[in-house]
């Protein structure tokens, strides 16, 4: 039986790797300064949760067979240091879930947006096709227990994230993966912490296509223009296929492919999510389901948690939950709602919570993102911007930034619970809710906003 220790084990996707492990019958014990829901639950049920917070040089052993580091744990820490010292193996996250899945065919979702739905869709279709297969994914999937699994199957499906593997290996996760297939989604600037310019940015696919191995299958989205152009200039030696927009309608508010076999009824809707259909469907092609099989498929899947999620619908009121906080993000989450709810209302309420959407410098990117909207609101607060260790924001630097006309910039988590509220019960037609954001806007019971006693 083999020890792994995790450093930071709290993090959404580490103690997801690490219940895997603890599945497959590892010792896994771990640390973090702080461990919230859902991962404090989920670890105490599997018996793995540490008996105190905080970092204990102690705790590591030369009896450790390999340490897993975390992205927030810093190059002091003391568990760290002492691992050094020990020379026990020391994995940043996707160094180990490569070590894992050397001998798997591993295909790797990579871009800047529409990871996770992509990853999602292939999951669905492939279990739908009684496929045996791992996967790794940023958000809890409909039908699946957890977001990593990790068994004797002879494929693994992983969202490959752009962000740095941990402090002591900072190139992105995506360059650990080495794929046999591989998806490039989009590029629209992100992570501005980490890669101060577009540029800079840009140049991390561009390294990570030239490091891909000869021939291997690559499916870009032909919508986007800066892939295009990176394929061209970085991908020659790999087998390069487009994918783009599906012919589809709309049928009272449902998405309908137009497809050689007929009409294909989808639960997802909005251009960007059927173009990321187009993606799954390539990988799964490439893994031998045939088309008529994955429009089979994926007529049931309703998408990843936090992925134009729903979490209500009345007579009067429509409301999705969404994961977007990149401007190319928040504009395509806004545009798919604007075109599956043309006669609505259209309340769009965006958290401004990651670093690159509070820092003042990213913040000129989201110029005309929420234009869509009929009432548009921003939140921020002041709290997150000093935990970010950023200066501080007027609602006037916001307002100003965003060039959305009529947008109502708030920064007191009751001021906007009561406005949204306010909005929804004083509306005379139908309103459809869209709340956006990495975080939980401190907090606020959206539950609570959108139940029927509220809508008077």
């Amino acid at each position: 039986m083999k020890h792994i220790h995790f450093i930071a084990i709290g993090g959404a996707v580490m103690h997801q790797l690490a219940l895997a492990l603890h599945r497959q019958g590892y010792k896994v014990t771990g640390s973090d300064d702080e461990i919230n829901d859902p991962a404090r639950s989920n670890l105490a049920a599997a018996g793995i949760l540490p008996d105190s917070y905080g970092w204990h040089s102690d705790r590591i052993t030369p009896e450790i067979d390999a340490v897993v580091l975390g992205m927030h744990a810093k190059a002091d820490n003391p568990e760290l240091i002492a691992a050094q010292n020990f020379n026990i193996p020391i994995y940043s996250f996707p160094e180990y879930i490569y070590e894992v899945a050397k001998n798997k065919t591993r295909v790797v979702i990579a871009g800047s947006h529409g990871k996770t739905t992509i990853t999602s869709m292939i999951m669905h279709i492939l279990r739908h096709q009684d496929v045996a297969f791992d996967y790794l994914v940023g958000a809890k999937v409909e039908g699946f227990n957890q977001s990593v699994q990790l068994s004797d199957a002879p494929v693994i499906i992983l969202e490959g994230d752009e962000y740095p593997a941990s402090v002591i290996e900072k190139k992105p996760k995506i360059f650990f993966y080495h794929p046999h297939i591989t998806v490039l989604s989009g590029i629209a600037w992100d992570h501005i912490n980490v890669f101060p310019t577009y540029d800079i940015y840009l140049d991390q696919f561009s390294q990570y296509l030239r490091g891909c191995e000869p021939n291997i299958p690559l499916f870009y989205n032909a919508e986007d223009e800066e892939v295009k152009k990176l394929v061209a200039s970085s991908a020659e030696h790999l087998k390069a296929t487009p994918y783009s927009m599906p012919k589809y309608h709309y049928e009272d508010g449902v998405a309908v492919l137009d497809t050689k076999l007929g009409p294909v009824e989808v639960s997802v809707f909005g251009s960007h999510n059927l173009l990321n259909m187009q993606a799954a469907f390539a990988v799964c092609r490439e893994l031998g389901i045939s088309l008529e099989d994955c429009y089979q498929a994926i007529t049931d899947f309703t998408g990843a948690a936090r992925r134009l999620e729903k979490i209500t619908e009345t007579d009067k009121l429509i409301a999705f939950r969404d994961f977007a906080h990149a401007p190319s993000k928040l504009k395509a989450t806004l545009d798919a709602v604007r075109e599956a709810y043309p006669t609505h209302k259209l309340i769009a309420c965006f958290e401004l919570h990651t670093y690159s959407s509070l820092s003042e410098k990213f913040l000129k990117e989201y110029t005309g993102s929420m234009n869509s909207a009929d009432e548009a609101i921003v939140y921020f607060s002041h709290h997150a911007l000093q935990l970010k260790g950023l200066p501080s924001l007027s609602k006037e630097e916001v307002h100003g930034h965003f060039g959305t006309v009529g947008l109502t910039v708030i920064d007191d988590k009751n001021e906007l619970r009561d406005k949204v509220s306010r909005l929804v019960n004083d509306s005379t037609q139908q309103v459809c809710l869209l709340l956006m954001s990495s975080g939980t806007f401190d907090g606020i019971d959206w539950n609570s906003v959108c139940s029927q006693k509220e809508l008077k």
